[in-house]
């Protein structure tokens, strides 16, 4: 009766230390402790040699990804097999060769790609992958600049330009730090012309002029107060009409910028050019490089209007040239004073232009001026 009841007593005593159901590790434990008894008995049964690779996949907060894409990709082509990421995260792919070359390789929306390095396994081993946290994935997102915002932005543009002045006097209005500056509108064109035209500075150079004209009685007025007076109203005639067509009337009718841009790097050769080279060269208001018909044609309009209101001895031919080349001598001699003198005024140092590069489509930021 002993001999009977010891086999019974054996397996009661086990049934009573095996685990239950209820005591089974959970998917996340299995990743840690390896396979289970269960899966080993599987295993041994359909392949021993075969093996199994797991793991949990996360995000960089440590939460797990759901629905991740899982492809076990071997060293052919059609050996290639895919699974997805349980609520836990937690993936297994069974019955893997041992000695062959594997990668895997993780996809999920929203997040990076990655990749395992190539890895073989052992006759049945049961190998858990380590996979870094999944990253964000990068968004490039393109922004348009509607008109009302690029409007915008070029009025605190000409805000900051109106308060430039070259040596701390002379009103450098005209002048472009920053890059991919907002185009004018013709409101904004007239407003820092008009600006530059009564700006004491220039009502001051006038009287200069007016000054040395009256010394060496050039126009051939009269002279005494009533002469300085005619000189001075020819000069500063000759001066606002420049301005005003050249860095207003043409700039608005044929959309193209009146302003200088700042080079401020390589040779001086190069920005000595740059400099010069803008009586001839500007750009237009889409930002390309055009003809400089707008400073040309101010100067031109300057000097054909100057043979109205000069002394009759003074008009003909030779005034027009002489004005002409008075005027684009001083044209290139300011751009030269902006591009090597003048510096940039300081300004709100948490203010900077945004404008789209229209090369590459991504946001740009200009400069703070200094």
């Amino acid at each position: 009766m002993i001999l009977v009841l010891s086999p019974f007593a054996s397996l009661a005593f086990a049934q009573t230390t095996a685990p239950s159901l209820a005591d089974h590790p959970t998917a996340s434990t299995q990743e840690a402790q390896g396979p289970s008894p269960q899966q080993n008995q599987t295993q041994s049964l359909s392949s021993p040699a075969l093996g199994t690779i797991a793991s949990t996949v996360t995000d960089v907060n440590g939460g797990p990804v759901l629905g991740a894409t899982v492809v076990l990709q071997g060293p052919v082509a059609n050996d290639r097999r895919t699974v997805a990421t349980n609520g836990n995260g937690f993936f297994e792919i069974h019955d893997v060769e041992p000695g062959i070359p594997y990668h895997v390789a993780i996809s999920a929306t929203g997040f990076a790609y990655w990749a395992s390095p190539v890895f073989t396994l052992d006759p049945g081993q049961y190998k858990v992958l380590n996979v870094s946290e999944l990253r964000i994935e990068e968004v490039r997102t393109t922004v348009t600049v509607s008109s009302e915002s690029s409007d915008e932005m070029a009025i605190q543009q000409v805000k900051i330009e109106e308060k430039q002045r070259g040596l701390g006097v002379i009103p450098n209005f005209f002048e472009v730090y920053g890059p991919n500056p907002a185009p004018l509108s013709a409101k904004l064109k007239f407003t820092l012309a008009f600006r530059f035209a009564i700006d004491p500075f220039s009502v001051a150079r006038v009287a200069i002029l007016a000054g040395i004209g009256q010394a060496t009685n050039t126009p051939n007025y009269v002279q005494g107060a009533k002469g300085f007076g005619e000189r001075f109203s020819a000069y500063y005639a000759n001066s606002f009409t420049q301005i005003m067509v050249g860095g207003a009337v043409l700039p608005s009718l044929l959309h193209q910028d009146p302003r200088y841009f700042y080079q401020g790097t390589g040779t001086k050769e190069s920005r000595a050019v740059h400099a010069i080279s803008n009586l001839f060269i500007t750009q237009g208001d889409n930002g390309h490089s055009q003809p400089n018909y707008s400073s040309l044609g101010g100067d031109l309009t300057s000097a054909a209007i100057s043979t109205f209101y000069y002394p009759e001895s003074n008009r003909g031919a030779g005034l027009f040239f002489q004005n002409f080349g008075a005027n684009s001598a001083a044209h290139m001699a300011f751009r030269l004073l902006e591009e090597f003198v003048f510096h940039r005024v300081a300004a709100n140092p948490h203010f900077s232009f945004i404008s789209k590069d229209p090369k590459t489509g991504e946001n740009t930021n200009a400069p703070t001026p200094e």
